[in-house]
Protein backbone atom coordinates (compact mmCIF):
# COMPACT_ATOMS: atom_id res chain seq x y z
CA UNK A 1 0.00 0.00 0.00
CA UNK A 2 1.17 3.55 -0.64
CA UNK A 3 -0.80 5.52 1.95
CA UNK A 4 1.21 5.97 5.12
CA UNK A 5 -0.48 4.58 8.20
CA UNK A 6 1.40 6.02 11.16
CA UNK A 7 3.07 3.31 13.21
CA UNK A 8 1.40 2.91 16.59
CA UNK A 9 -1.86 4.55 15.45
CA UNK A 10 -5.23 2.77 15.84
CA UNK A 11 -5.30 2.25 12.06
CA UNK A 12 -1.84 0.66 12.15
CA UNK A 13 -2.90 -1.65 14.96
CA UNK A 14 -6.06 -2.62 13.09
CA UNK A 15 -4.36 -3.43 9.78
CA UNK A 16 -1.79 -5.69 11.50
CA UNK A 17 -4.53 -7.73 13.17
CA UNK A 18 -4.15 -11.42 12.39
CA UNK A 19 -1.35 -10.84 9.87
CA UNK A 20 2.16 -12.28 9.75
CA UNK A 21 4.46 -9.27 10.16
CA UNK A 22 8.12 -8.64 9.51
CA UNK A 23 9.29 -8.71 13.11
CA UNK A 24 7.81 -12.20 13.54
CA UNK A 25 9.03 -13.89 10.35
CA UNK A 26 11.77 -15.50 12.43
CA UNK A 27 9.06 -17.30 14.40
CA UNK A 28 7.44 -18.49 11.18
CA UNK A 29 10.78 -19.91 10.03
CA UNK A 30 11.81 -21.36 13.39
CA UNK A 31 12.38 -25.11 13.60
CA UNK A 32 12.62 -27.46 16.53
CA UNK A 33 14.67 -30.60 16.86
CA UNK A 34 15.13 -32.67 13.71
CA UNK A 35 13.49 -29.95 11.63
CA UNK A 36 10.14 -30.16 13.39
CA UNK A 37 8.11 -26.94 13.83
CA UNK A 38 9.18 -25.03 16.92
CA UNK A 39 7.14 -23.94 19.92
CA UNK A 40 7.61 -20.30 18.93
CA UNK A 41 6.06 -21.02 15.53
CA UNK A 42 3.11 -22.81 17.11
CA UNK A 43 2.63 -20.00 19.63
CA UNK A 44 2.68 -17.36 16.92
CA UNK A 45 0.16 -19.36 14.88
CA UNK A 46 -2.12 -19.53 17.92
CA UNK A 47 -1.70 -15.78 18.46
CA UNK A 48 -2.86 -14.97 14.92
CA UNK A 49 -5.75 -17.41 15.20
CA UNK A 50 -6.89 -15.71 18.39
CA UNK A 51 -6.54 -12.25 16.87
CA UNK A 52 -8.71 -13.20 13.91
CA UNK A 53 -11.36 -14.78 16.12
CA UNK A 54 -11.51 -11.96 18.68
CA UNK A 55 -10.65 -8.92 16.57
CA UNK A 56 -8.17 -7.91 19.27
CA UNK A 57 -4.44 -7.50 18.78
CA UNK A 58 -2.36 -9.53 21.21
CA UNK A 59 -0.28 -7.59 23.71
CA UNK A 60 3.34 -7.54 22.62
CA UNK A 61 6.20 -8.43 24.96
CA UNK A 62 8.22 -5.48 26.18
CA UNK A 63 10.97 -4.82 28.70
CA UNK A 64 13.03 -1.90 29.97
CA UNK A 65 15.64 -2.19 27.22
CA UNK A 66 12.97 -2.26 24.50
CA UNK A 67 11.24 0.80 25.94
CA UNK A 68 14.56 2.65 26.07
CA UNK A 69 15.17 1.73 22.43
CA UNK A 70 11.88 3.32 21.41
CA UNK A 71 12.72 6.48 23.33
CA UNK A 72 16.08 7.05 21.62
CA UNK A 73 15.15 5.90 18.10
CA UNK A 74 14.68 9.53 17.06
CA UNK A 75 18.30 10.19 18.07
CA UNK A 76 19.38 7.19 15.99
CA UNK A 77 17.51 8.61 12.98
CA UNK A 78 19.24 11.95 13.30
CA UNK A 79 22.67 10.35 13.72
CA UNK A 80 22.12 8.12 10.68
CA UNK A 81 20.89 11.01 8.53
CA UNK A 82 23.89 13.13 9.57
CA UNK A 83 26.40 10.34 8.89
CA UNK A 84 24.97 9.30 5.51
CA UNK A 85 23.35 12.46 4.22
CA UNK A 86 20.17 10.51 3.50
CA UNK A 87 16.69 11.78 4.11
CA UNK A 88 14.78 9.22 6.17
CA UNK A 89 11.15 9.23 5.07
CA UNK A 90 8.38 7.99 7.31
CA UNK A 91 7.07 4.49 6.62
CA UNK A 92 3.77 2.91 7.50
CA UNK A 93 2.50 -0.64 7.10
CA UNK A 94 3.12 -2.26 3.71
CA UNK A 95 1.21 -5.37 2.69
CA UNK A 96 3.11 -8.06 0.84
CA UNK A 97 2.37 -7.71 -2.89
CA UNK A 98 1.34 -11.34 -3.43
CA UNK A 99 0.76 -12.92 -0.01
CA UNK A 100 -2.46 -11.86 1.67
CA UNK A 101 -2.52 -11.33 5.44
CA UNK A 102 1.15 -10.44 5.64
CA UNK A 103 3.15 -7.23 5.71
CA UNK A 104 5.85 -5.17 7.36
CA UNK A 105 6.54 -1.78 8.91
CA UNK A 106 10.12 -0.63 8.22
CA UNK A 107 11.54 2.14 10.38
CA UNK A 108 12.09 4.38 7.36
CA UNK A 109 12.40 4.66 3.59
CA UNK A 110 15.57 5.82 1.85
CA UNK A 111 15.22 7.20 -1.67
CA UNK A 112 13.61 4.88 -4.21
CA UNK A 113 15.48 1.68 -3.38
CA UNK A 114 16.25 1.52 0.34
CA UNK A 115 14.76 0.98 3.76
CA UNK A 116 16.37 1.36 7.16
CA UNK A 117 15.98 -0.57 10.41
CA UNK A 118 17.12 1.02 13.67
CA UNK A 119 18.14 -0.99 16.70
CA UNK A 120 19.17 0.55 20.03
CA UNK A 121 20.53 -2.47 21.94
CA UNK A 122 22.37 -2.79 25.21
CA UNK A 123 25.98 -1.71 25.14
CA UNK A 124 27.41 -5.24 25.06
CA UNK A 125 25.41 -6.08 21.93
CA UNK A 126 26.35 -2.80 20.28
CA UNK A 127 30.04 -3.38 20.96
CA UNK A 128 29.79 -6.84 19.43
CA UNK A 129 28.25 -5.26 16.32
CA UNK A 130 31.01 -2.64 16.16
CA UNK A 131 33.60 -5.41 16.25
CA UNK A 132 32.10 -7.17 13.26
CA UNK A 133 29.54 -9.42 14.90
CA UNK A 134 26.94 -10.88 12.55
CA UNK A 135 23.43 -9.49 12.37
CA UNK A 136 21.08 -11.79 14.31
CA UNK A 137 18.92 -14.03 12.14
CA UNK A 138 15.73 -12.50 13.51
CA UNK A 139 16.74 -9.10 12.13
CA UNK A 140 17.99 -10.52 8.84
CA UNK A 141 14.60 -12.08 8.20
CA UNK A 142 12.77 -8.95 9.35
CA UNK A 143 14.73 -6.78 6.91
CA UNK A 144 14.29 -9.28 4.09
CA UNK A 145 10.52 -9.16 4.60
CA UNK A 146 10.52 -5.38 4.75
CA UNK A 147 12.32 -5.26 1.41
CA UNK A 148 9.86 -7.76 -0.07
CA UNK A 149 6.82 -5.79 1.13
CA UNK A 150 8.11 -2.38 0.05
CA UNK A 151 9.72 -3.49 -3.21
CA UNK A 152 13.07 -2.07 -2.11
CA UNK A 153 16.51 -3.47 -3.00
CA UNK A 154 18.51 -2.88 0.17
CA UNK A 155 18.19 -2.21 3.88
CA UNK A 156 20.60 -0.45 6.22
CA UNK A 157 20.86 -2.16 9.59
CA UNK A 158 21.67 0.57 12.10
CA UNK A 159 22.84 -0.12 15.65
CA UNK A 160 22.96 2.94 17.91
CA UNK A 161 24.21 3.44 21.46
CA UNK A 162 24.80 7.03 22.63
CA UNK A 163 26.51 5.83 25.81
CA UNK A 164 29.74 5.16 23.92
CA UNK A 165 32.17 7.77 22.55
CA UNK A 166 30.72 9.68 19.61
CA UNK A 167 32.85 7.86 17.03
CA UNK A 168 31.43 4.54 18.25
CA UNK A 169 27.77 5.38 18.72
CA UNK A 170 26.68 4.29 15.24
CA UNK A 171 27.15 1.14 13.17
CA UNK A 172 25.65 0.82 9.67
CA UNK A 173 25.54 -2.45 7.74
CA UNK A 174 23.86 -2.65 4.35
CA UNK A 175 21.96 -5.80 3.44
CA UNK A 176 20.85 -6.43 -0.15
CA UNK A 177 17.77 -8.46 -1.02
CA UNK A 178 18.48 -12.15 -1.57
CA UNK A 179 15.98 -13.49 -4.12
CA UNK A 180 16.72 -17.16 -3.40
CA UNK A 181 16.36 -16.79 0.33
CA UNK A 182 13.23 -14.70 -0.11
CA UNK A 183 11.63 -17.43 -2.22
CA UNK A 184 12.23 -19.93 0.61
CA UNK A 185 10.76 -17.56 3.18
CA UNK A 186 7.72 -16.74 1.05
CA UNK A 187 6.99 -20.44 0.61
CA UNK A 188 7.12 -21.00 4.36
CA UNK A 189 4.97 -17.94 5.09
CA UNK A 190 2.32 -19.22 2.68
CA UNK A 191 2.32 -22.60 4.45
CA UNK A 192 2.13 -20.92 7.84
CA UNK A 193 -0.79 -18.69 6.87
CA UNK A 194 -2.61 -21.67 5.38
CA UNK A 195 -2.31 -23.33 8.79
CA UNK A 196 -3.75 -20.23 10.44
CA UNK A 197 -6.65 -20.19 7.96
CA UNK A 198 -7.35 -23.88 8.56
CA UNK A 199 -7.30 -23.49 12.35
CA UNK A 200 -9.68 -20.52 12.24
CA UNK A 201 -12.07 -22.36 9.92
CA UNK A 202 -11.96 -25.49 12.07
CA UNK A 203 -12.71 -23.61 15.28
CA UNK A 204 -15.58 -21.74 13.70
CA UNK A 205 -16.99 -24.93 12.25
CA UNK A 206 -16.82 -26.62 15.64
CA UNK A 207 -17.95 -23.88 18.00
CA UNK A 208 -19.71 -20.98 16.32
CA UNK A 209 -23.56 -21.00 16.16
CA UNK A 210 -25.06 -23.20 13.46
CA UNK A 211 -26.33 -21.65 10.26
CA UNK A 212 -30.06 -21.24 9.80
CA UNK A 213 -30.11 -24.15 7.37
CA UNK A 214 -28.41 -26.49 9.83
CA UNK A 215 -30.60 -25.27 12.66
CA UNK A 216 -33.72 -25.99 10.63
CA UNK A 217 -32.43 -29.40 9.66
CA UNK A 218 -31.69 -30.23 13.28
CA UNK A 219 -35.20 -29.21 14.36
CA UNK A 220 -37.16 -31.22 11.76
CA UNK A 221 -37.75 -33.95 14.27
CA UNK A 222 -40.59 -36.29 13.38
CA UNK A 223 -41.79 -34.48 10.28
CA UNK A 224 -42.39 -36.70 7.24
CA UNK A 225 -39.31 -37.37 5.11
CA UNK A 226 -40.87 -35.56 2.16
CA UNK A 227 -41.43 -32.45 4.30
CA UNK A 228 -37.91 -32.56 5.66
CA UNK A 229 -36.50 -32.74 2.14
CA UNK A 230 -38.67 -29.90 0.93
CA UNK A 231 -37.48 -27.64 3.77
CA UNK A 232 -33.85 -28.58 3.07
CA UNK A 233 -34.29 -27.74 -0.61
CA UNK A 234 -35.74 -24.32 0.20
CA UNK A 235 -32.78 -23.50 2.44
CA UNK A 236 -30.11 -24.88 0.15
CA UNK A 237 -28.37 -22.24 -2.03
Amino acid sequence: MTDIIVQGSPEWVAIRLGRATGSRINDVMAQGKSGAPSASRANYRAQLVAERLTGTLADGYTNEAMERGKEIEADARRAYAFRTGYQVDEAGFYQHPTIAMSGASPDGLIGADGVVEFKCPNTATHIDTLRGGSIPRVYQLQMLWEMACTGRKWCDFVSFDPRLPESMTLSITRIHIDADRLAEVELEVRKFLAEVDEAVADLRRRYEPESLRDALAASLGDLPIETQQAIKNVNTP
